[in-house]
């Protein structure tokens, strides 16, 4: 009975509901009705271009060249009206209006922004510390394969070498400075809360069309939160995720092509030849032939030349294809995409291709709960053999490319044996891929009632990189048993990250906590293999038991990292605001004879002086911010096992039988500490005549104390390194970011961004003993990195007298100057620091102007106050047997040259060719077209963009060589795949979205 009293009681509470869940249908219904408006600035200018979304749906329109749009709605609605660089504005419609005009004042950069910290967001008014945010327009419409790249010289502070453009390559980022001298000194990168630096996988694996925001911390108030990994500063990396509403699809892509932004051309046949008869009169040797080697006279003979740098070139294309579904409702938002890069190498058999999934996914549980994730996926593929550009240029044009059954000649210049044809690479098997699989989860639990504000969040994250490459070279490619080699390797890490945060507001107080338990750990495994000896090449490194001689190793470390972390911020009434952190990490590459933690503190101050009642009828004035901010952060970035003694083994014979052997390995140190650095940073935030003008304006200076240096020992000890805890380092600079509207009318607006910063280090304390360290190019009181070498005065010309000064030298030598006065030039003595190699100071200068819906970029970078050595005109040792760059000139008795030596000179001192690397590029220009809501309506789409680029169009520059930025291996030394210019790279794109 009572169950089924129970049963109706429940029946009739159902038929309650519904029935009221109809009678409030039947009110709720709602009659479609248009609304037509106008979006303007505060001048009552139209504001083409203007995003009109309807909240909670998909719906939205996009204001028209006059600032009109028009939109179909079906009840009640808001709008959420927003466009770049002004205050986004909400509005709310009820009925049909054809005069709906809405104002939106400009804002430079919102105020009420939230931004991305360390773990968390804040509003851009609140924050302390010194924190960038890249611009949006950086992260698309720019032929990039690494979002550093569209980084570099946009922010100040952040320093973006591309020291080699092969594909695939990563550019090297520093932020505000070297701090260490052996240490890792790159920064910490974060991809959606959970690292991406220390897991094997690097800013390759991310593609930028996902990327929502980037923001970069640089001072320790902005990178203590993340302690040791922030030593160097940290990039937050914010994936896009889905909103509420029906689904949008997007599609990016561009295509285009590469080609070498400057050529070093090397010398034609008659300039070969003359070279080489005035190298046979410099050198006093009879000419018997008009060519070198008698491989090169049949083509000599026959007229006949050979381009080499055009045979190992060829026209580059790159091409990338974005596709992304985004949407949701209001308990579950997704984002999908899914990215294939393909580029083909301007040098011959350069390529690199990229597939790339992401799913981002969140859903809230209940009320209380919300989950989601971000998981992806991206394989690498770096295959291929490679022609060798630096034996392009070192080989005779009159040299033989290939053999009469069509093969390539192994030695062009036969008999000469020194240089081979730069296309046997192209013969050989290459094999080179990573996948980096990346699973990030997170559960957040929101805390109801009385405990309102506080929220505990769960981030777990796990990536499984795997690697692979394998190489075999053969017959065709100069070996004559062949070589093959495997090699495997795996890295598996996880981060967990227990986090709790509260937020509170009361009266004009406002407060809030962030706590943070962590933990990570990365394991790194390798096996090698390889095998010599194959009777013929046909199965490749496909069967290395094949090969007469086999090989193999193996290799396996682990990291760890425990922390805890705690930080407050409080702010009263939007104008003083206090920032205080303090992390506490815990890492396994420290030894047992003294702690593995370190405790890294910070404090920041800050003070918004225009919200100050004298600042409120401020005609000038429209923001002014003051920070301060004072911490510490270490570094512990060595490898792992430096605090223990290992050894290696050897194989040797004895009594007739391969034996192995041990020797000595590392030198372990167990005393080995943190790497300190201490922070202090002084910024102003400002903005100007109703936001005509606005920018930010810091000061730092970093002391680090504790290097983790290789200090050396005598090699009688059995070992010529050991870590160590010596050396200190100061690092200063001031970084400068302006932003103007310089126009802004009615059809056109001009703007212009600023950003310049200047740096300087030192190396303040060695050894304690007040002396340099000549061998590693260590002094006192000096930048880090520094040429120090003879100070080329000229060259030594016909009837000048050398034996005062250095006795010896003949017309046409090299001049250096008599720092000592000792009547010669040795090394002790006439040696002196020529310069630093990192910029004394860097710039970016973007011009932007809109003309209705044409939009143009135009985007120049600079970096000067720096020198390096040149290889490209340090041939001496190798003159008379090779081609050199018809550019680089050379001494003779007719031409009297003062910078050039003659070809008869042996550079026995092993001058560097110390050259001014300054440079000013012409970084990128991007015209683009948005099409107008009219048109739009016509296609059937919700956005539609057409776009052209160019990449480093051109270069100013005294540099003599393919390029300042790049670094170059000569012969014998260093890796010959980073010989790979600059390219210059011009593409068309598109962007478009269907609703």
């Amino acid at each position: 009975m009572r169950k089924t009293i129970t049963n109706l009681i429940r029946l009739t509470l159902l038929m309650s509901a519904l029935i009221m869940g109809l009678g409030g249908a039947s009110y709720a219904q709602t009659v479609p009705f248009t609304v037509k408006g106008t979006v303007v600035d505060d001048k009552g200018i139209p504001v083409p271009g203007a995003s009109i979304g309807v909240v909670g749906t998909s719906q939205g329109a996009v204001a028209d060249v006059n600032g009109k749009f028009t939109l179909s709605l079906t009840g009640p609605s808001t709008l959420n009206v927003s466009f770049v660089g002004m205050a986004t504005k909400t509005v709310s419609v009820s009925q049909a209006t054809n005069a709906l005009t809405i104002t939106l004042l400009n804002s430079g950069k919102d105020l009420a922004e939230v931004i991305v910290v360390g773990y968390g967001t804040q509003k851009r008014s609140d924050v302390t510390g010194s924190v960038t945010s890249v611009p949006k327009q950086r992260l698309s419409q720019l032929p990039v394969t690494n979002v550093l790249q569209a980084i570099e010289g946009a922010v100040a502070g952040v320093t973006v070498t591309t020291t080699s453009s092969v594909p695939g390559s990563q550019p090297a980022a520093l932020i505000r400075g070297q701090n260490s001298i052996n240490a890792n000194s790159g920064p910490y990168v974060v991809v959606d809360g959970i690292p991406l630096s220390k897991t094997g996988g690097s800013l390759n694996d991310i593609n930028s069309n996902d990327i929502a925001s980037v923001e970069i911390l640089k001072d320790a108030s902005a990178t203590a939160i993340y302690g040791t990994n922030g030593s160097n500063g940290v990039i937050l990396i914010t994936t896009k995720r889905g909103n509420t509403g029906t689904p949008v699809i997007r599609y990016n892509g561009y295509g285009g092509i590469d080609d070498l932004s400057r050529i070093l051309t090397p010398r034609n046949g008659a300039e070969y030849i003359q070279k080489y008869a005035d190298f046979l009169k410099q050198t006093n040797t009879p000419q018997t032939s008009p060519v070198p080697n008698f491989g090169e006279l049949a083509n000599y003979n026959a007229g006949k030349t050979t381009d080499w740098v055009k045979e190992t070139t060829q026209q580059g294309i790159i091409q990338d294809h974005n596709l992304s579904v985004s949407g949701g409702s209001n308990d579950v938002k997704y984002f999908i995409s899914g990215d294939y890069l393909d580029q083909k190498g301007v040098i011959k058999g350069y390529q690199f291709k990229r597939v790339a999934l992401r799913s981002n996914l969140d859903v809230n549980v209940a009320s209380f709960l919300t989950i989601g994730t971000s998981l992806f996926l991206s394989s690498n593929n770096y295959d291929g053999g490679r022609a060798n550009l630096l034996l392009a240029t070192a080989m005779s044009p009159y040299g033989q490319e290939y053999n009469a059954n069509g093969t390539y000649a192994i030695y062009p210049m036969n008999p000469e044996q020194l240089y081979v044809n730069p296309l046997l690479g192209l013969t050989t098997t290459q094999l080179s891929r990573t996948t980096n699989i990346n699973g990030n989860g997170y559960a957040e639990i929101k805390f109801p009632g009385v405990l309102t504000g506080l929220k505990y969040r769960l981030n777990a994250g796990y990536t499984f990189f795997p690697e692979r490459r394998s190489s075999y070279t053969g017959r065709s490619a100069n070996d004559m048993i062949g070589t093959a080699s495997n090699f495997n390797a795996s890295t598996n890490s996880y981060t967990l990250e227990n986090i709790l945060s509260y937020a509170k507001d009361w009266g004009k107080h406002h407060l809030d906590f962030t706590g943070l338990y962590s933990s990570q750990q990365r394991k790194y495994s390798s096996t090698t293999a390889g095998a010599s000896g194959f009777i013929n090449d046909e199965l490749g490194a496909d069967n290395l038991g094949a090969g007469a001689t086999q090989t193999s190793g193996s290799y396996r470390d682990r990291y760890a990292l425990n922390s805890q972390m705690g930080r407050v911020n409080y702010s009263y009434d939007s104008r003083y605001l206090l920032t205080i952190t303090a992390r506490r990490d815990g890492s396994s590459v420290f030894g047992a004879n003294t702690t593995k933690y370190g405790v890294f503190p910070s404090a920041a101050l800050g003070w918004n002086i225009s919200n100050e009642s004298f600042m409120k009828n401020s005609k000038v004035v429209d923001n002014l911010k003051l920070r301060l901010s004072y911490g510490q952060t270490g570094n512990e970035a060595i490898p792992v096992y430096r605090t223990i003694t290992t050894d290696g083994t050897a194989r040797s014979p004895f009594n007739g039988i391969s034996t192995i052997g041990v020797l000595a390995g590392n030198l372990g140190n167990s005393a080995l500490r943190w790497e300190n650095t201490k922070t202090a940073n002084i910024g102003v935030d400002f903005s100007l005549f109703n936001n005509r003008v606005s920018g930010t304006v810091d000061a730092y200076q970093n002391k680090t104390n504790g290097l983790l240096l290789q200090r050396s020992l005598p090699i009688v000890t059995g070992y010529s390194l050991v870590f160590d805890n010596i050396g200190k380092t100061k690092n200063r600079g001031i970084e400068v970011t302006l932003n103007t509207h310089n126009i802004d009318s009615k059809d056109f607006r001009w703007e212009t961004t600023i950003v310049f910063a200047t740096n300087k280090n030192q190396i303040t304390y060695l050894y304690g003993d007040g002396k340099d360290d000549l061998g590693n190019r260590w002094f006192l009181g000096k930048p880090i990195y520094v040429v120090y070498d003879y100070k080329l005065t000229g060259i030594w010309q016909t009837g000048e007298d050398a034996s005062k000064q250095d006795p010896g030298a003949k017309p046409g030598d090299l001049k250096f100057a008599d720092l000592n006065g000792d009547g010669k030039i040795t090394p002790d003595g006439d040696r002196m620091i020529l310069g630093q190699t990192t910029p004394k100071w860097t710039g970016g200068l973007t011009n932007t102007f809109h003309y209705k819906n044409i939009n143009l970029s135009v985007f120049i970078q600079t970096a000067q106050g720096m020198i390096k050595n040149n290889p490209d005109l340090t041939y001496g040792d190798e003159t008379g047997r090779r081609n050199t760059p018809a550019e680089i000139g050379y001494w003779t008795a007719d031409n009297k040259s003062n910078t050039r030596p003659a070809l008869s000179y042996n550079n026995t001192r092993g001058y560097g060719y110390a050259s001014d690397a300054s440079y000013t590029r012409i970084k990128d220009i991007t015209l683009s077209y948005v099409f107008g809501q009219s048109v739009l309506q016509k296609l059937h789409v919700g956005g539609l963009t057409v776009y052209a680029s160019g990449r480093n169009l051109h270069t100013f520059t005294n540099w003599i060589g393919w390029d300042p930025e790049n670094n170059y291996s000569t012969r014998g030394s260093g890796d010959w795949t980073n010989n790979y210019p600059l390219t210059r790279t011009f593409i068309l794109g598109l962007n478009v979205s269907l609703r």
